[in-house]
């Protein structure tokens, strides 16, 4: 499909609608030609007014309004290109045309303005036609994270270590993740955790004599419980003796799937201070489970659970995906009823977002048939809503992603007392991240300013070794940073 601009190059926010009602299409982006009527089109113009015009699939729409400030043109003709293309495809979606993947942050913006609950619904309604069921789920889930962003030290930081290693590939994963069963495999792991607690040293080293301390932890992938009980035990040291870690208040551990959980290792996991871990399902329902290409069943994960339970773990998560391939609404109902019954801590809904680098792309045709008139996932992550709300488990984090099924998002429950801090800092961007090992990012905040200043590490285990001293380029400005805390 082409999309044409002229006197304008406002394409990512445009992209961004389209992709709302395009999902996984392709676009061609022309700023200096002509528009071409006859085909699929969309025309986005600035002249002495503004002007949005569509043909998809034969159906046409029109939209003008006047000229405005050019602090305001991008925002207006997104509105406009949402209320074209809703009239052409019949379908308005629940987020509006906020293409953002942190509402949230704009509803604690509204609140800290002293707008009131209604007034924060309003102002989200008009400018972006945001539903009142979004609405509701954004507030709700300000509401129940304020005593813990209220809480944070602005001295303080979050410590993740990243494990880029899972038993196999699931077909909807786009994570930078390497197979423990592929070829190397055994001589890499070693290998990346020896470069990992290294990484974990000199940061110890540097972090000595700062104005700062080690708020949260969370080790996340991949899969960490790929990696052997001695392995996970071995970097849980490392940090505990480089690291001040005696002011944490929560210590996250993926032991994600269970194809790779075993006693020994949820035994170091526990005995090396880990506070809070997930196990992750993703579905109860054993067919789809095959279909994503996953090694276990629904009765592997509970055994998982339940041994947790025995080793005394007292905060678990449980993530799950909305819209995965074979999986129906009846299915998605039964993974939410029988996850409640095991009473975890916090349930993780996320929707499925399908990408580029995920196996899945390659049969993705499949998810633009029906797309905007099935409603399918929309009704799987509303019935979570209702069914977790109900039983005492609030949303307390919420983010969305391009390319995700029906425009839908990705939310966080908890019971009272049991939200996960890191995950609300990151999405919030409240809290300075260290980041060590393959795909971290570390994200520092001035919070004088709110500038954020982001390094990454290499993505892949075989660069993160290879080129570990060019990486670790950006130390002295990290260090210099931490100085003037």
């Amino acid at each position: 499909m082409t999309v044409y601009f002229e006197n304008n190059s406002y394409k990512y926010e445009t992209e961004a609608v389209m992709k709302l009602f395009c999902p996984l299409e392709g676009f061609e982006f022309v700023f200096d030609g002509k528009c071409d009527e006859a085909g699929d089109h969309v025309l986005v113009s600035v002249t002495d007014k503004l002007t949005v015009s569509a043909r998809l699939g034969g159906k046409t729409g029109h939209m003008e309004e006047p000229l405005c400030d050019e602090s305001e043109r991008e925002l207006a003709l997104c509105r406009m290109l949402y209320r074209v293309m809703s009239e052409i495809t019949g379908v308005s979606p629940e987020w509006g045309c906020l293409t953002g993947i942190r509402p949230v942050k704009k509803v604690n913006a509204l609140i800290n303005e002293g707008c009131s609950q209604d007034e924060v619904y309003e102002r989200l309604h008009e400018k972006y036609f945001i539903s009142r069921r979004k609405s509701d789920l954004s507030y709700l889930t300000a509401v129940t994270q304020t005593p813990m962003l209220k809480s944070l030290d602005p001295k303080s930081f979050s410590l993740y270590i990243g494990i880029p290693f899972c038993p196999t590939r699931c077909s909807y994963c786009s994570f930078v993740s390497h197979s423990i069963r592929s070829r190397g495999a055994t001589v890499l792991i070693p290998q990346y955790v020896e470069m990992l607690c290294r990484e974990i040293t000199e940061l110890g080293e540097m972090l000595k004599g700062k104005n700062t301390y080690c708020d949260t932890i969370y080790i996340g992938g991949g899969t960490p419980t790929s990696l052997s009980a001695e392995q996970i035990e071995k970097i849980m040291k490392t940090a505990e003796k480089s690291i001040d870690i005696s002011h944490i208040r929560e210590y996250t551990v993926e032991a994600g799937r269970a194809d790779s959980i075993t006693e020994d290792k949820l035994i170091a996991i526990r005995d090396n201070g880990a506070t809070r871990i997930s196990i992750n399902p993703q579905t109860m329902q054993d067919s789809v489970l095959r279909a994503i290409g996953r090694q276990h069943t629904a009765a592997k994960f509970e055994e998982c659970f339940n041994l947790a339970r025995r080793l005394g773990f007292d905060n678990i998560n449980t993530d799950t995906i909305a819209g995965l391939p074979t999986d129906t609404y009846e299915g998605f109902k039964d993974t939410i009823d029988r996850l409640i019954a095991l009473a975890p801590e916090s349930i993780t809904v996320h929707t499925l977002t399908v990408k580029r680098s995920a196996e899945l792309f390659k049969s993705a045709e499949s998810f633009r048939e029906g797309y905007l008139t099935d409603d399918s996932v929309s009704r799987m992550v509303n019935y979570a809503f209702d069914a977790l709300t109900e039983n005492g488990l609030m949303p307390y984090y919420l983010y969305r992603q391009k390319n995700t099924v029906g425009n839908l998002e990705n939310v966080g429950y908890a019971r009272a007392g049991k939200e996960s801090l890191y995950n609300i800092y990151i999405m919030e961007e409240a809290q300075n991240i260290l980041a060590c090992g393959a795909s971290g990012s570390t994200k520092l905040i001035d919070h004088s300013t709110g500038k954020i200043t982001r390094f990454f590490n290499y993505k892949y285990p075989y660069e993160y070794i290879s080129r570990y001293d060019k990486m670790m380029g950006y130390k002295p400005e990290l260090e210099k940073f931490l100085a003037q805390l």
